[in-house]
């Protein structure tokens, strides 16, 4: 009998650690930050209690100081997903020796874009930016950086040596400011960004203008690292898959995620972004 009782006790004690460890799972969820810290936050709330209800657990969302964080937090798990763009998941799946998996991404971003901003009249092309002065996002931003500077190039235009000053803003929001300000003559940037400022008129369209527009290229995803249960991350993925515009919670997360719907994406299709990170010398 004392035996019978002792095994009770101990399955009750595993059975109640096992709830413990249950209650305090959390799921971490990070994003580079290219806007300011106030939409981050704005456009990250709706999802966490949306995951948190599919998920059954816990949802955080964490900001970080900059891409490199974003990138240094999923590889060495201090976060489990991170919503990324294309040259972050790139930069991290190098980093991690192929450990990162790219869960999802929006429609949109199957064919993304830049676009080159400018208040100057006489800026017409990318070779008339030779001599003046432009601004990117941040140095790890695909389509505030990499991109852009990956069509300079193809344009005959090395931003190192032809423009008269290149500088780094930060964030998309950040670069349509310093155009507007006049600090730089011209501004590269993410183009859902720009979209938003418009149709949101927080940007005078008769003065700051696009000039120019890049071809698609893939662009941002949800990734995860490997060592991530499949059954989480397959979980985990259906729940942004199931995302749609037919309810109120659905339309809300996806309007603030600036998406029409998400689907699948892998590895393959960001080799392009890879082959122009090796070619404009910002990935070793």
């Amino acid at each position: 009998m004392k035996r019978s009782f002792l095994q009770s006790a101990l399955a009750v004690a595993i059975l109640c650690f096992a709830g413990l460890s249950s209650a305090q799972q959390v799921l971490r969820l990070t994003a580079i930050p290219d806007e300011a810290p106030t939409e981050l936050a704005r456009k990250a709330a709706p999802l966490v209690k949306y995951l948190e209800g599919r998920m059954a657990m816990k949802v955080e969302f964490t900001p970080v100081s900059d891409y490199a964080a974003a990138v240094e937090a999923l590889v060495n798990k201090q976060v489990d997903v991170a919503w990324f763009g294309g040259f972050t998941f790139v930069q991290a799946n190098a980093r991690s020796g192929g450990k990162i998996i790219p869960l999802v991404q929006r429609e949109e971003d199957e064919k993304f874009r830049s676009v080159f901003i400018t208040a100057d009249p006489a800026l017409k092309t990318l070779a008339d930016l030779k001599g003046h002065t432009l601004s990117f996002g941040s140095p790890s931003s695909t389509s505030g950086h990499l991109m852009p500077r990956s069509f300079l190039l193809q344009a005959k235009v090395d931003p190192d040596t032809d423009l008269k000053r290149v500088a780094f803003s930060g964030a998309h929001d950040a670069t349509i400011a310093a155009v507007a300000a006049g600090k730089v003559d011209a501004g590269a940037l993410n183009i859902s960004v720009w979209d938003k400022f418009v149709v949101d008129k927080k940007v005078d369209t008769s003065k700051v203008r696009v000039f120019y527009t890049t071809p698609p290229y893939f662009d941002y995803n949800w990734s995860v690292h490997a060592d991530m249960p499949a059954a989480l991350r397959e979980k985990l993925a259906k729940a942004f898959l199931d995302l749609n515009s037919s309810t109120a919670e659905g339309r809300e997360i996806l309007e603030l995620q600036r998406a029409t719907r998400f689907i699948p994406t892998q590895a393959a299709n960001y080799k392009g972004i890879e082959a122009a990170a090796h070619n404009a010398g910002l990935l070793k």
